[in-house]
C-alpha cells in the first residue's frame, strides 16, 4: 500500500487522488443512470468547498451541519468541512423539528449543507436565523442559500491553509436518542481511523473493496464501516436510490463488505422465503439441493462476492444467523457504539453464533460492576459536547464505560446481555434481564419483532409484531403457536421472570412511528409508553388466574 500511513482523513483522499486519479471513488444512481466522481474529481471539490470554508471561518472553528440522504455530496461536504479545519454534525433526515432544533442549537452550527431530505419542511422553520445554508447539487429552496456548483466554481484551485493534527476534532456525531436527548459524541481523525485500521484483519478487507451505502451516514457505523474503510483501501462507494430499491442495488453492486442491522437481514430473509412461496418450500428444495439452493439465494440477494458480512447495532438473535449459515452466508456479529467502534467482532477463524464475538487485537475489555463491559482502545471519541459530567462518567481514566452488560465465555467469546438501564423489577422486586428472553422468544418463526415489558408487573409481558405470513393465519393458530413456544421459555428461566401474556402489535415497528431509531434500535421506553396500560393489566390477570393470557391490539 503505503509506506507513511495517513493520519488524518483528508490525507487519505489526497493519497488516492494521486494514486489512482482516474479511478472511480463515489457513485450516484438514478433510475439506470449513475453519476460518478473519479478521487481525482471529488478531491478538486473538496479543496475548492474547504478552501471556501476556511476563508469564511477567519480562522474560528465552525459547526457545520449536513441534512441529506447518503449521496455523493454528503460525503464531499463531509471532508471539505474536515478538510477547512472546521467540525461536521450530521443529522437524520428522520429527526422531527424538535430534536433537529435541539441539535442546531445546542451544536452551535453556523452552516448547514442541505441535500436531499425528507425531514426539510419540517426542519426549515427551526434553522437558527445565524446559519448559512449551502444548497446541494439537485436541491431547490426559496430560502436564503449559496449552491455547493457556484463555490465550486469561484473556489476552483483553491486549497486549505490549515494542517490538521490526527487528534483534532472533525465531528460531533449526535446519538439516535433512545433516551432523553441525544448526546454530541466528539470524534478526532483518530477515532474515526483507527477503528477502521484494527478491523482490516478482522473484516479480510481486499484492496479496493466495493461498498454500498444506505444506512445513514449520519450514523457513525456506516460512516466508519464504509466511507472511512474506502478511504483507508481505496474503494469504490455506490449510493443507494432510495430504501425500496436496496436489493436492487445490491444485485448490481456485488459488495464485498456489507453491513446491515438485524432488520435488513430480516427483511432480506422474508423477502427471499416470499420468492419461494413459503419457508417450508425453501426448505424442501434445500433437503433436495442445498449447493445449487444456497447459490441461488446468494445470488438473488447481490452476496456472491462478500469477503464480511457484519451485523451490528442491535442484537441479531441465533435464528436468523443460523437461517442465514444455511444460505451459506455468515454474518458477522459485532460490537461497537457511537463512543467507540471496532471493539469486539465475530470473525471467519472465529465465529460463534449468539455472541458478539472475541476482542479485536490492540482492544482491552473487562467486565465491571453490575457486569457493566467496560473497554480501553486506541481511537475512543473524545467525550460528550458540553456534557462533562457525562463525560466523566463514560470515560473514565482511558476506558469507556460502555452501558451494556455482558459476559464472557471459557473460550473468550462474549455476550451482550442487556443495557445496564434496560434491566427492570417485577413486583416481586427482582431484577429481570430482557435481552436474553427476546432471543428466545425470537427463535418463534412467527414473530418479527417483539419486546418485553415487564417495570413493576405481577408477571412480564411480550409484545411482539408477527410475520407477514403468521398474519394470515387463524388467530387461534397463532395463539397456539405463540402460547407453546412462550411456555416453553418460561420453563428455562427464573419464576419472577415468566411470561404471563402476549400482546399482537397491530402495525410494524419503524422509524416513522418512532418505534425504531434512525438506526433500527427499539425505543423500548416508547413500546412501553404505548402498551403500559394494557400490559399491565394483563400480568395482574394473568398472576391470579395462573394461564397465558393473549391481546390483539
Amino acid at each position: 500500500m503505503i509506506d507513511a500511513r495517513p493520519d488524518t482523513i483528508p490525507e487519505w483522499l489526497t493519497h488516492w487522488a494521486r494514486a489512482q486519479p482516474d479511478s472511480t471513488w463515489l457513485r450516484d444512481r438514478t433510475s439506470d443512470a449513475f453519476n460518478e466522481w473519479t478521487w481525482q474529481q471529488a478531491n478538486e471539490e473538496v479543496r475548492a468547498v474547504a478552501a471556501a470554508l476556511e476563508a469564511a471561518s477567519d480562522g474560528a472553528r465552525q459547526h457545520c451541519a449536513i441534512l441529506s440522504r447518503n449521496r455523493a455530496h454528503w460525503v464531499l461536504a463531509d471532508l471539505a468541512v474536515i478538510a477547512s479545519g472546521n467540525v461536521t454534525v450530521p443529522m437524520f433526515t428522520t429527526q422531527p423539528a424538535d430534536t433537529a432544533r435541539y441539535v442546531l442549537e445546542f451544536a452551535e452550527v453556523t452552516t448547514l449543507f442541505l441535500g436531499e431530505a425528507d425531514n426539510w419542511e419540517a426542519v426549515r422553520s427551526v434553522v437558527p436565523d445565524n446559519v448559512s445554508i449551502v444548497t446541494l447539487p439537485g436541491v431547490e429552496i426559496a430560502d436564503p442559500h449559496l449552491r455547493w456548483a457556484d463555490i465550486c466554481r469561484q473556489h476552483a484551485g483553491g486549497d486549505r491553509r490549515r494542517e490538521g493534527r490526527h487528534d483534532d476534532l472533525v465531528s460531533i456525531v449526535f446519538t439516535s436518542g433512545t433516551t432523553g436527548d441525544p448526546k454530541g459524541v466528539m470524534h478526532s481523525h483518530d477515532s474515526m481511523l483507527l477503528p477502521m485500521h484494527r478491523c482490516c484483519g478482522a473484516f479480510q478487507t481486499r484492496e479496493n473493496p466495493r461498498f454500498l451505502s444506505y444506512l445513514p451516514l449520519s450514523h457513525i457505523a456506516e460512516r466508519q464501516a464504509v466511507l472511512m474503510q474506502s478511504l483507508i483501501h481505496g474503494g469504490t462507494i455506490t449510493f443507494n436510490e432510495s430504501l425500496p430499491q436496496l436489493l436492487r442495488d445490491i444485485v448490481e453492486v456485488q459488495p464485498t463488505f456489507f453491513f446491515g442491522a438485524p432488520r435488513v437481514w430480516e427483511q432480506l430473509q422474508q423477502y427471499v422465503i416470499d420468492q419461494f412461496g413459503s419457508q417450508q418450500a425453501l426448505d424442501r428444495e434445500l433437503d433436495e439441493d442445498e449447493p445449487n439452493t444456497s447459490d441461488r439465494v446468494r445470488r438473488m440477494v447481490g452476496l456472491t462476492d462478500a469477503d464480511y458480512l457484519l451485523t451490528g447495532a442491535a442484537p441479531a438473535y441465533a435464528p436468523l444467523i443460523e437461517w442465514w449459515q444455511r444460505m451459506g452466508l455468515s454474518l458477522m456479529d459485532g460490537y461497537g457504539q457511537t463512543e467507540a467502534m471496532g471493539l469486539i467482532g465475530n470473525t471467519a477463524k472465529a465465529h460463534r453464533v449468539g455472541s458478539i464475538g472475541k476482542v479485536i487485537e490492540g482492544v482491552e475489555v473487562r467486565i465491571g460492576d453490575n457486569e457493566e463491559l467496560v473497554c480501553r482502545a486506541p481511537g475512543l471519541a473524545l467525550g460528550y459536547y458540553r456534557r462533562p459530567v457525562e463525560t466523566a462518567e463514560t470515560f473514565a481514566d482511558g476506558w469507556i464505560h460502555t452501558g451494556d452488560t455482558a459476559r464472557v465465555d471459557a473460550d473468550g467469546f462474549f455476550y451482550i446481555t442487556g443495557r445496564v438501564k434496560d434491566y427492570f423489577k417485577t413486583i416481586h422486586g427482582k431484577y429481570v434481564s430482557p435481552v436474553p428472553i427476546e432471543g428466545e422468544l425470537a427463535r418463534c418463526e412467527l414473530i418479527d419483532q417483539l419486546c418485553l415489558l415487564g417495570r413493576g408487573y405481577s408477571k412480564t409481558v411480550v409484545v411482539c409484531v408477527l410475520t407477514e405470513a403468521a398474519r394470515k393465519l387463524e388467530r387461534g393458530q397463532v395463539e397456539h403457536a405463540l402460547g407453546a413456544h412462550a411456555n416453553a421459555v418460561n420453563a428455562t428461566i427464573e419464576r419472577h421472570a415468566r411470561i404471563g401474556a402476549i400482546i399482537v402489535a397491530s402495525n410494524a415497528w419503524t422509524i416513522a412511528n418512532s418505534m425504531l431509531t434512525p438506526t433500527m434500535k427499539l425505543r423500548r421506553q416508547m413500546v412501553e409508553k404505548h402498551f403500559d396500560g394494557a400490559a399491565e393489566a394483563l400480568a395482574r390477570t394473568a398472576a391470579s388466574e395462573g394461564k397465558m393470557l393473549f391481546h390483539w391490539e
